[in-house]
């Protein structure tokens, strides 16, 4: 069947998102919280944006892809954050098929690029700790960039072809689907087409973003475990491990919501749960990360200090110069 006519056959243009259950007040405190949630994630990943780009010490692969990262939670998060507060506040509970289509594309995208972008923070980690003499010229600012474009580009590219199937079902049926987001899940069982492509697309790219990454995650925190466990001095242990614990929390966290989303059958898991690890996957999770490695990192910690400070002191001068 050709594209136009499948076009044809697609009768539903918007969909009604359900959201969550429960009372008004229920839903006005959800979306008190998650605005809440929201305006936290945004000035964390900003501060430590501009933290790294206003300090010199900070101007270095690790921090270069720290800064990727948090750009991009900044855009992850706002890809459904604001339309899911809308749904609780009841003023906007419809979407049209080509923004549930975007909405789609960018959370996958994003998500796919995170997945890549984490492991290639491990595998700078790796180098720093396993490689320190080689490291500098190793891992140099053409070959950061190079790491941090491929995790950009590549993804979008491969979420693109999956997005060409799905923008090509038919939507003849019934048009709620029952989340706060446009769930892949949720929203391809409303199709009236055959989906075994689709399924096996979804399959595939799920596969080799999320095992491919974090197979590189994976060994390469081996490699770093056993180089950390041949290093006599505790003093050093001590550095090591504390270089790599933010890394590892936010990874223990995405690649645990991640699997459960992208590879568990989803007809075994209840929808409440589902929307229960997307909360945990597209707001929760990008709000740690500002938290996480602004607080486990001793340099972002130190540039933070110094920025605080220097900020009172410009107070002060202030104050004193208006007496």
């Amino acid at each position: 069947m050709s594209g136009t006519e499948v076009r044809n056959q697609t009768s539903v243009q918007e969909f009604i998102l359900l959201g969550f259950p429960g009372t008004w007040y229920f839903q006005m405190a959800l979306a008190v919280l998650f605005s809440v949630m929201y305006i936290l994630t945004i000035l964390g990943n900003v501060s430590i944006i501009a933290l790294v780009r206003t300090h010199p010490w900070l101007h270095t692969p690790m921090y270069f892809f720290l800064c990727n990262l948090s750009f991009l939670e900044i855009w992850y998060t706002t890809a459904c954050v604001p339309k899911a507060i809308g749904i609780m506040l009841v003023t906007s509970q419809t979407i049209s098929f080509t923004v549930c289509l975007l909405q789609l594309f960018f959370l996958l995208s994003m998500g796919s690029t995170e997945c890549f972008l984490l492991a290639v923070m491990a595998y700078d980690r790796y180098l720093a700790i396993c490689h320190p003499l080689r490291y500098s010229s190793l891992m140099n600012r053409t070959f950061s960039a190079q790491l941090a474009l491929a995790s950009w580009l590549c993804e979008f590219l491969a979420i693109s072809v999956l997005m060409s199937l799905i923008s090509r079902l038919p939507f003849c049926g019934p048009n709620v689907i029952n989340h706060f987001i446009c769930d892949i899940d949720s929203w391809i069982a409303l199709s009236c087409a055959d989906m075994r492509l689709v399924e096996l697309e979804i399959f595939i790219d799920s596969f080799i973003v999320v095992m491919v990454s974090c197979a590189i995650t994976l060994v390469s925190y081996i490699f770093i475990i056993s180089t950390i466990l041949r290093i006599p001095a505790a003093q050093v242990w001590q550095k090591a491990f504390s270089t790599c614990s933010a890394h590892l929390t936010v990874v223990t966290i995405w690649y645990g919501s991640a699997i459960f989303l992208f590879l568990m059958p989803s007809a075994q898991n209840s929808l409440d749960l589902n929307k229960i690890v997307n909360i945990l996957n597209t707001i929760l999770t990008p709000l740690l990360n500002s938290f996480i490695y602004t607080l486990r990192n001793k340099k972002v910690k130190e540039a933070l200090g110094k920025t605080v400070s220097g900020i009172l002191s410009g107070f002060r001068k202030v104050e004193i110069s208006s007496k």
